[in-house]
């Protein structure tokens, strides 16, 4: 902890010293209280006074702070619990998404695919033939059957003359129609652009899949979202949230426009959840490390709110990188250290041998890279870095460890976001840099893009370690969670069945019963630190959030059924009776009426 942070949470505890001989405001009794302290203790009662915990006990201690205007809540014996900290999503996408024609992150075949975006076409009578038709939460790696191509002729056998884009559900690929094509203007001898690839046939014309950063050729075409959209793809989020028990968020990959909406609500009091935002810095379109952090600064200035307080409010202190894309097929724009497989046999007898391929190269350089660190460090930003493939680990893991020799580089707090495959060699890097590795515990279960798309492509060694959640833990990483809403469902509570089972839903299918490689879960009493304190972590909120002590502000949830003591499969099904934010009650369903 830091010197500031020890202040802080020593302030803390003498103002609730002061307040414990005060009645509280809301008592809570009789309950499973999981405190997620350093002993993962568990108590029976607590009390709220003034938005912050001024009591953490037993059902007697809690009486004495009971007066007569104290709200008594009787538990009857269900659990209370931290407030959950996403500490890796987009709720503006998201949010926006709950509004657009969806494909529900559903595997498909290709007539359902056609049919399903056709009854959207059909259902808009007022955009004409200019407006692009945006589809969203296409979950590419789960077409059907396994290897299916997709290209703008799946999409031009629409009834329509719409432009039409298709957006994945990972983020890192889009499909054109035709028409797309042509107003994209992505022709036989576009050049693929810095960070992406534009997919061809063999006779070098574009199929209309676009990756990565190829994607914004048609996205910087699409018209913007107006202040009204904004706000209602915010206020979609933050609902979506209260539901399922977020507390606080960080959206790791922002823009004024979202944080001009989420700030309107805020002056509102509508702002239900504490808010960090992740601002992108990118230097392919000529700006430099120094011109990057600058726009950053001054992004923070006009929205950052200043310390946590007891009312949610929001604070820009994250900077979002990414060095590579996604390890599965068809994209492959993971950076590897070693080459991705291919099938040099045929269907039916592969010959899985390395091909030339290990991915684009990073999207920063080692010395881009570094200086931008240095630059963000300096600057007192904490670097939000995505890596999907394990050269991608490694490149930002070695340009850390120069950041951490350096005066300003031993105070930073990094994170590396999604860590699908890690070389062994890498694990304890993680504890010995300080390297917070924040993972999306639901992809490590059977599943298309976890099997079809990605098995064969490894090959059994490094297939054995993909998705290592407890290897990095076993290794000594501090775990914290990301959802990364919308690449996935916004379901924390299935995410953390998975992460203790790494099984798929009852539902999912034969092909994908059974666990996810012979990896072990994570215990559940990790789990829940992952998507509570640690997280607060890496949004430097330790001393405020993510446990239930006195002193901290009063950010948790009651669930409908004991994490703990319920069999793993069941974790899934847990719903959030009340969701409560400095004191406040901004969630509550029947059930706990």
């Amino acid at each position: 902890m830091t010197r500031i942070g020890s202040f802080v949470a020593f302030t803390l505890m003498l103002s609730a010293a002061h307040a414990a001989d005060k009645p509280a405001d809301t008592v809570y009794r009789n309950g499973y209280v999981y405190t997620v302290d350093a002993r993962d203790s568990v108590q029976q009662a607590l009390a709220v006074r003034g938005g912050r915990i001024v009591y953490v006990g037993d059902n007697d201690g809690a009486k004495a702070l009971t007066g007569k205007k104290t709200e008594v809540i009787d538990l009857q014996g269900r659990m209370l619990m931290p407030g959950l900290i996403d500490g890796h999503m987009h709720p503006q996408s998201g949010g926006s998404r709950l509004l657009n024609c969806s494909l529900n992150y559903e595997s498909l075949t290709m007539p359902q695919f056609q049919s399903r975006i056709q009854a959207c076409i059909d259902r808009d009578k007022k955009s004409g033939a200019d407006r692009w038709l945006v589809v969203v939460n296409w979950f590419q790696q789960g077409m059907l059957p396994d290897g299916v191509e997709t290209t703008a002729g799946m999409l031009d056998v629409l009834k329509t003359d719409r432009p039409i884009i298709v957006r994945s559900s990972f983020g890192h690929s889009s499909l054109l129609n035709s028409k797309g094509v042509k107003v994209a203007k992505v022709e036989r001898d576009t050049p693929d652009p810095a960070g992406g690839k534009i997919t061809r046939d063999d006779k070098g014309n574009a199929t209309g899949l676009l990756e990565d950063a190829a994607q914004d050729m048609a996205m910087n075409l699409l018209p913007p979202l107006t202040v009204a959209e904004n706000l209602a793809a915010s206020k979609a989020a933050l609902a979506a949230m209260r539901q399922q028990g977020i507390t606080s968020f960080l959206d790791a990959y922002t823009d004024p426009e979202t944080m001009t909406a989420f700030t309107d609500l805020q002056k509102q009091g509508k702002l239900t959840a504490r808010a960090h935002f992740a601002v992108l810095i990118d230097l392919d379109k000529g700006a430099t490390p120094q011109s990057a952090v600058a726009e950053l600064l001054k992004q923070q200035k006009q929205f950052d709110q200043g310390p946590t307080r007891v009312a949610p409010s929001m604070q820009v202190r994250h900077a979002k990188l990414f060095m590579d894309g996604v390890i599965s097929a068809p994209a492959f724009t993971g950076a590897m250290l070693e080459p991705y497989l291919v099938n040099k046999g045929t269907p039916e007898k592969p010959d899985w041998q390395p091909g030339a391929s290990t991915g684009p190269a990073s999207y920063f350089s080692q010395d881009a890279l570094r200086t931008t660190l240095k630059e963000l460090a300096r600057a007192h930003i904490d670097p939000h870095i995505h890596v999907d493939g394990d050269r991608a680990v490694r490149e930002s893991l070695d340009a850390i460890e120069a950041l951490r020799a350096t005066p300003e580089g031993k105070r930073v707090r990094p994170a590396l976001a999604h860590d699908e495959i890690v070389d062994p060699a890498d694990y304890p890097r993680f504890a010995r840099l300080d390297v917070t590795p924040v993972l999306s515990f639901q992809w490590g279960k059977p599943a298309p893009d976890t099997l079809g798309a990605l098995k064969d492509y490894m090959g059994p060694q490094r297939y054995a370690t993909v998705e290592p959640q407890a290897l990095l833990l076993n290794a000594g990483a501090r775990i914290a969670y990301g959802s990364d809403w919308p690449v996935d469902p916004l379901d924390e509570w299935f995410a953390l069945k998975v992460g203790v089972t790494r099984t798929a839903a009852p539902d999912a299918g034969k092909e994908y019963a059974g666990r996810l490689t012979a990896q072990p879960g994570m215990p559940r009493a990790e789990v829940l630190r992952a998507i509570t304190l640690n997280a607060a972590y890496t949004l430097r909120q330790e001393t405020q959030t993510g446990s239930l002590e006195v002193g901290k502000l009063a950010d948790m949830i009651v669930l409908d059924r004991n994490f703990f003591t319920i069999p793993a499969e069941d974790i899934a099904n847990i719903k959030v009776l009340q969701t409560v934010v400095g004191g406040k009650i901004v969630y509550q369903s029947k059930g706990m009426r």
